[in-house]
C-alpha cells in the first residue's frame, strides 16, 4: 500500500459476490467499475458502472462492448469483469482484474490509480488472470483478452468467437 489507500468494504462485498456467484434479486453482476473517493484516500465502487445479467445462464448481448462504453476516455479505472469463454476442452467463466489506464488520464490519476493497484488486488485474493489497458484499441481486441485467458486454446469470449 505505498499510495496510503485503502480499499473500501463496498469493494470487498462486491469482489466476494462476484466470486461467488451470488444472485440478488436474480441479478448477477457481470463487471463493476472501481474509482477513488474524491479525497484519493479510498477506492470505492463507482455508482451505477455496472453491468447485470440477469439470470444465470442468460448473456448480457456483448458485455465487453457495454464495458467499453462505460470506462471513462480521461481518467483511470479498476474494473473487475466475469469472463465467459469456451476453450477447445470446455466452457469457463474466470474474473479478470483490469486496470483502465488510458494514454489521455492526466499523470497524477496515473500515478495515484498505480501506486494504489497493489491495495485492490491484495485483497482480491484469487484472481487468476491481470490486465492492464492503456486505450480503447487494445480492450476492443478481443483477442488480447483472449490471449490473457488460455492464449491459443480459447475460440470464444461472451460466446464471440475470436
Amino acid at each position: 500500500m505505498a499510495s496510503g489507500v485503502t480499499v473500501s468494504d463496498c469493494v470487498l462485498t462486491c469482489f466476494s459476490d462476484m466470486k461467488l456467484h451470488k444472485l440478488q434479486e436474480k441479478e448477477r453482476k457481470k463487471a463493476v467499475l472501481f474509482c477513488m473517493s474524491c479525497d484519493n484516500k479510498h477506492i470505492i465502487v463507482e455508482d451505477g458502472r455496472e453491468i447485470l445479467q440477469c439470470n444465470v445462464g442468460e448473456s448480457v448481448k456483448d458485455p465487453l462492448m457495454e464495458l467499453i462504453r462505460m470506462l471513462p476516455p480521461d481518467d483511470c479505472r479498476y474494473v473487475l469483469y466475469d469472463a465467459s469463454y469456451e476453450t477447445k476442452e470446455s466452457k469457463k467463466q474466470d474474473l479478470v482484474f483490469i486496470f483502465w489506464a488510458p494514454e489521455s488520464a492526466p499523470l497524477k490519476s496515473k500515478m495515484i490509480y498505480a501506486s494504489s493497484k497493489d491495495a485492490i488486488k491484495k485483497k482480491m485474493t484469487g484472481i487468476k488472470h491481470e490486465w492492464q489497458v492503456n486505450g480503447y484499441d487494445d480492450i476492443k481486441d478481443r483477442r488480447m483478452l483472449a490471449e490473457k485467458l488460455g492464449g491459443s486454446t480459447v475460440i470464444s469470449l461472451e460466446g464471440i468467437a475470436v
